[in-house]
């Protein structure tokens, strides 16, 4: 068990220094699509819970040497005990669901929970969550975040939901510790390129 929690520790603080989660869901020809990610600086990867295969692609993912790879849309204690087993490096959920994140803990697992509203962060930070992935970014925008986190001292954000390569840099700006981008970067006509220019404003 303290194996896989040094594991699990290891990938929130990959996600907090890359700052950029790739969401792989429902994207055709995964491998390829990560290959380009890597090429273009991108490291860690989610793979959702409602893509085909999903956890078939999880295990081969977690294979290749140099990546983080988490599962995503995970809604139920069930599913996070199943990517789990997969290998997933930590599990990211739409919602705030008290007995998936109690699972995880139990799993050794870091919870990422979604949340949009004041009580909902400050109810994930209570349970202990320490990244909250704020969801939809696309409704608040990044004075939300900016806005919300005044009161909310020590709350991290992966702002995920509409993220893309014109606004991404502006949610780091505004306080978050992460953006999670999903069919504007892994739908993208080159994706190794976007992801370059992408790791490039966000890590400036």
């Amino acid at each position: 068990m303290m194996a896989c929690m040094a594991e699990a520790e290891t990938a929130l603080d990959r996600i907090r220094a890359e700052r950029i989660v790739a969401v792989l869901r429902r994207v055709p020809d995964v491998d390829s699509v990560v290959e380009a990610l890597v090429r273009g600086g991108i490291r860690i990867v989610e793979v959702t819970l409602d893509s085909d295969d999903a956890l078939p692609t999880i295990e081969r993912l977690r294979a290749r040497p140099g990546i983080t790879v988490l599962a995503g849309t995970v809604r139920t204690p069930e599913e996070a005990e199943a990517a789990a087993t997969a290998g997933a490096e930590a599990c990211v959920a739409p919602a705030l669901v008290l007995e998936m994140v109690e699972r995880c803990r139990a799993l050794g697992l870091p919870a990422i929970p979604g949340a949009l509203t004041p009580s909902e962060l400050e109810a994930a930070r209570a349970l202990g969550v320490e990244l909250v992935k704020l969801f939809p970014g696309s409704l608040v925008g990044p004075d939300y975040v900016r806005e919300v986190l005044a009161p909310l001292a020590g709350v991290q954000l992966l702002v995920t939901g509409g993220v893309e390569l014109s606004n991404a840099r502006e949610f780091i700006d505004a306080g978050a510790v992460a953006v999670g981008v999903g069919s504007a970067l892994t739908g993208a006509a080159d994706v190794e390129s976007y992801a370059r220019r992408l790791a490039a404003a966000v890590r400036a």
